[in-house]
């Protein structure tokens, strides 16, 4: 049945053998989109979630990371490193931002990505963490093995893209913040911890694509 029929880009799609050290990305948005695409969590498919009302353009390739879920350990880690005890996970999958040298000009695609670091986010009472990661022999930032080597001024403009993108010019209360940049072996640790709040959730998913890819 895996043959005939797309597969759901959360479920349907194995987070990788070797992960959390290299990852399947699928991506929604890449820098050109001026209208904010989601995957619908229900069919699968590429939805608009919203046009982007001002002049704010993702600056790197943006996506979800397969058979993740920020759930109670995503929110309970973010808790413990920010001290605060009211954190819970979103309820999403765990978001990936991908370096690459090359202009990609669609999303709804699937890349291999290294996770180098991430940005801990915080939106309300939510965590939800964005990995940044290069994509898989880059002639650029294929080399690239953990946030250090990545230029301070690539980790600010993707600071102030999700500080700001959800912000309406006059707003006076910031809706997100960004409490640590963290480094390629938490980015590691979150994408594990995420995995088992999948496993927890979800896990029968991950036994019927087995189950199909098994009968090939």
């Amino acid at each position: 049945m895996g043959m005939l029929f797309k597969a759901h880009p959360w479920h349907g799609i194995s987070i990788g053998p070797n992960a959390p050290n290299l990852v399947n990305a699928y991506i929604e948005i890449v820098p050109t989109d001026s209208v904010k695409y989601e995957i619908d969590k229900t069919t699968g498919h590429l939805k608009v979630d919203r046009p982007q009302k001002y002049s704010n353009h993702c600056p790197t390739l943006y996506g979800l990371i397969p058979q993740t879920y920020c759930g109670k350990r995503i929110g309970a880690f973010s808790a413990e490193r920010t001290d605060r005890e009211t954190i819970e996970g979103d309820g999403d999958p765990l978001d990936i931002c991908v370096l690459t040298e090359k202009p990609i000009q669609h999303s709804d695609i699937l890349v291999q990505a290294v996770p180098i670091g991430g940005l801990r986010m915080i939106d309300g009472n939510e965590a939800d963490d964005k990995i940044i990661a290069v994509l898989k022999g880059d002639a650029v930032y294929g080399q690239w093995t953990d946030i250090t080597q990545c230029p301070e001024s690539v980790v600010e403009r993707l600071r102030h893209y999700f500080l700001t993108y959800k912000e309406i010019p006059g707003d006076t209360v910031r809706k997100t913040e960004i409490t640590h940049v963290y480094d390629a072996a938490e980015a590691h640790r979150i994408i594990s911890l995420s995995r088992e709040d999948y496993l927890e959730s979800y896990g029968e998913y991950e036994r019927l694509l087995t189950a199909s890819l098994g009968s090939r």
